[in-house]
C-alpha cells in the first residue's frame, strides 16, 4: 500500500537496520495513544497516508481485499479516545493521520484550513475526532461547539451530508480537511486551583450559580474534579478556570475565589491556556464516588488515579449551531435546559486488575443515571467525545437526527465500509 511512511523511511537501510527502525516506529506511535487499554492493541500494521489521494487509494484497498475475508480498520487522528479499540485495532489496519497534519491560514476569507492529524495546542487531542464529535474549547460557550465553526469538510459539498458530519463521528467516510471560521483572540486568563475534599459542597454550589448565570457573560467556562492519585495519597478537588480574554480574576469567577482553603492556584493570565439545577444528583453523585474510591484503594495495587469531571454545557454551546447550518445533536429540543456533563476517568496498571476497574467505572455511572432518573433530572444526551463504548450516544441525538444520519449513511455508503468494516466509535446502524 502507499503512505506507510515507517516503511518507506526505512526502504534504504540494510534488512536488520530497516526491522529495527520499523519496530521503534510502530511502538512509538502506539505508546503515543492517551489511554494505556489502547496502547496494549497491537494491530497488524499501521497505515501513515501523507495525502488525501493515498486515504482513497487506502480505503478503496481495503475494502476490495474485503470482498474475499472481511478487512477491518480504524482511524487515528491524535489517538486521544479513551477506551480500547476506538482508533487502534487487534489484527487489522490502523489508518494513522498523523503526517497529514498541515495548518493553513486564509487571510482573505477569515478562516483556517486544517488537517485532520493536526493536534489541539500542546496536547494529543486530534484535531479529526474531537471536530467529528462535536468538541468543547475555552470558547464553546461564546462561540458554540467546535464542530458548529466548520465552514467545509473535505468529503463533499452536499448539505445534508455536511450536517450530519457535524457530531456524526466517522459513520460516513474520512475527512482529510476541516475549514475553520476564525474570531479574535487577544489573551486569556485562567488556571488551576487545587482544594481539599471538604470543599466538595461549597465548589457544586459555585459551580451550579456559574453555569445558571452563564448567559450574562459568555466568556467563562468552569470545570470540578474530584481526584485521586495513588502516588500523592491525598483526596482533592481540581477546578479549571477558563476566560479567553485578558481580564484579572473575572467577576463570573468570585463564588469560586471566595471558597477559602486552596491548597495551590495557578490563575493567571496567559496567550493559551444532567441539568445543574439539581445540585442533590451532584451531591448524590459525589457520595457514589467516595464509596467507590474507598473499595479501590482497599483492593488496588500499583499506581492508579481516579478523577471525575463535572463541567456545564449552557445552551450557549449549541445555539450557535443553527447559524452555521445546524448539526444532529438536537439539543435544542432541550427547550433551554442547562446540562452539565459528568465524566468519570480512571487508570491503572495491570491487565489482571482491568475487571476490578470496569466494574468500579460501572458502578459510578448506573446508581449515578437511575437516582437522576427517579427525581426527574435524567437527560438522554450523551457527550459522544466522552462517552464510553459501552454507551450509546447517538441515540440521544432524538429519533428524527437518527433517521437522517441512517439516510446519509446509505446513501454515502451503499456498501457499508464505514459501519461494518470500522468498527472504531460509534455506528449509526446499531442505534434501534
Amino acid at each position: 500500500m502507499i503512505g506507510i511512511f515507517a516503511l518507506l523511511a526505512a526502504a534504504t537501510l540494510p534488512i536488520s537496520q530497516a526491522q529495527t527502525r520499523l519496530l521503534s516506529d510502530y511502538n512509538n506511535r502506539l505508546n503515543s495513544y492517551f489511554d494505556m487499554k489502547q496502547q496494549g492493541i497491537t494491530g497488524n500494521c499501521i497505515v501513515q497516508p501523507r495525502c488525501s489521494n493515498e486515504v482513497s487509494l487506502i480505503v478503496k484497498s481495503l475494502f476490495t481485499a474485503s470482498i474475499l475475508k472481511p478487512y477491518r480498520f480504524v482511524i487515528c487522528s491524535g489517538g486521544h479516545t479513551p477506551y480500547a479499540g476506538a482508533s487502534n485495532i487487534e489484527n487489522g489496519v490502523t489508518i494513522d493521520l498523523q503526517y497529514i497534519s498541515a495548518v493553513n491560514y486564509d487571510a482573505k476569507n477569515s478562516s483556517v484550513k486544517v488537517r485532520p492529524g493536526a493536534t489541539w495546542d500542546d496536547s494529543s487531542v486530534g484535531v479529526g475526532g474531537l471536530t467529528l464529535g462535536g468538541g468543547i474549547s475555552y470558547f464553546s460557550p461564546e462561540q458554540g461547539l467546535i464542530s458548529d465553526n466548520v465552514l467545509e469538510f473535505e468529503v463533499t459539498s452536499h448539505p445534508d451530508l455536511f450536517m450530519v458530519l457535524k457530531r456524526g463521528n466517522n459513520n460516513f467516510g474520512i475527512v482529510t480537511s476541516f475549514q475553520f471560521r476564525m474570531f479574535s483572540y487577544d489573551g486569556m486568563w485562567g488556571g488551576l486551583v487545587i482544594y481539599p475534599e471538604t470543599a466538595i459542597h461549597a465548589q457544586f454550589k459555585a459551580l451550579i450559580n456559574f453555569a445558571n448565570n452563564i448567559e450574562k457573560n459568555l466568556k467563562g467556562a468552569a470545570i470540578v474534579m474530584p481526584v485521586y492519585q495513588s502516588a500523592v495519597g491525598a483526596d482533592l478537588i481540581l477546578n479549571a478556570y477558563d476566560y479567553p480574554e485578558p481580564v484579572w480574576r473575572p467577576a463570573a469567577y468570585n463564588e469560586f475565589v471566595a471558597i477559602p482553603g486552596n491548597i495551590s492556584d495557578t490563575t493567571g493570565l496567559r496567550n493559551v491556556f444532567p441539568r445543574t439545577g439539581a445540585q442533590g444528583v451532584m451531591t448524590k453523585a459525589h457520595k457514589i464516588y467516595l464509596d467507590v474510591l474507598a473499595k479501590l484503594k482497599a483492593k488496588v495495587t500499583g499506581d492508579w488515579e481516579i478523577y471525575v469531571l463535572y463541567q456545564p454545557q449552557p445552551p450557549s454551546y449549541w445555539q450557535k449551531s443553527l447559524e452555521g447550518g445546524g448539526n444532529v445533536l438536537g439539543l435544542e429540543r432541550f427547550n433551554g435546559q442547562v446540562l452539565c456533563l459528568y465524566q468519570p476517568y480512571i487508570s491503572w496498571q495491570g491487565a489482571e486488575q482491568d475487571k476490578l476497574f470496569q466494574k468500579a467505572g460501572a458502578d459510578l455511572i448506573k446508581p449515578i443515571c437511575d437516582y437522576a432518573e427517579s427525581i426527574g433530572a435524567d437527560n438522554p444526551y450523551l457527550c459522544l467525545d466522552y462517552a464510553d463504548n459501552t454507551q450509546d450516544p447517538l441515540k440521544g441525538y432524538g429519533e428524527e437526527n437518527v433517521k437522517k444520519m441512517k439516510a446519509a449513511a446509505k446513501k454515502y455508503d451503499p456498501f457499508g465500509v464505514f459501519q461494518n468494516l470500522v468498527p472504531g466509535d460509534f455506528k449509526i446502524s446499531k442505534v434501534d
